[in-house]
């Protein structure tokens, strides 16, 4: 079974930046997109940001676009979100998902997601 795992998470000053990592077991990354969605009490999951394997592009959504930054590291195989200018709405929990898929904001294409981590903005 594939096993998703979040870190980096935390509380963070508006302005500030965090790090998430998202690590798999008994997964390569090299062909499945890996995304970054994130749920908001009372909201429903969105869709942040996309690392596809498969054609190696990025993609972000308009809320963290000059943001957010995604990327690879292979020797770990992990994916990572840098967040900078974190703004009190990025405050959400934040989940990892794998998955071979074409639509990458569509949280049914996904096969695998993580536990989530929390990350915290206050103002």
């Amino acid at each position: 079974e594939v096993q998703l795992v979040e870190t980096g998470g935390g509380s963070v000053q508006a302005g500030g930046s965090l790090r998430l990592s998202c690590a798999a077991s008994e997964l390569s990354f090299d062909d499945y997109a890996i995304a970054w969605f994130r749920q908001a009490p009372g909201k429903e999951r969105e869709a942040v940001s996309c690392f596809d394997n498969m054609d190696q592009e990025t993609y972000y959504s308009d809320s963290v676009k000059g943001r957010f930054t995604i990327s690879r590291n292979r020797a770990k195989n992990t994916v990572n979100l840098q967040m900078d200018s974190l703004k009190d709405e990025d405050t959400a929990i934040y989940y990892c998902a794998a998955g071979p898929v074409v639509n990458w904001a569509d949280s049914k294409r996904y096969d695998s997601w993580g536990q989530g981590t929390q990350v915290t903005v206050s103002s």
